[in-house]
């Protein structure tokens, strides 16, 4: 039988806890990045995005227009501090746009 706390946690406290128990952390910073990026970028980026992945705090952005390419790569720090702004916490640190 599981061992009974009486103490009450709210249900984020306790997802918050399983989820560090068990390691899936890095798990959901991969999607949260992901979808941050669909969110902030719209449509117009997100037709030409083929794939995004997070190793690290850096994040990969494979994108199939070179010209949107060379046109995001002016802007990395701002999309940074956006995508952290709307992830709640400093994830991201670097931008590579291939």
């Amino acid at each position: 039988m599981a061992k009974r706390n009486n103490e009450h946690i709210s249900i984020s406290d306790a997802l918050k806890e399983f989820v560090e128990t068990n390691k899936l952390e890095r798990g959901l910073n991969r999607i949260n990045v992901a979808d941050a990026w669909k969110d902030m970028m719209g449509n117009g980026v997100n037709n030409y995005t083929t794939a995004i992945s997070l190793k690290g705090d850096t994040l990969y952005v494979q994108l199939s227009s070179s010209v949107l390419r060379e046109e995001l790569s002016y802007g990395k720090e701002k999309i940074i501090s956006m995508l952290n702004e709307n992830l709640g916490k400093e994830l991201v640190k670097t931008l590579i746009l291939r």
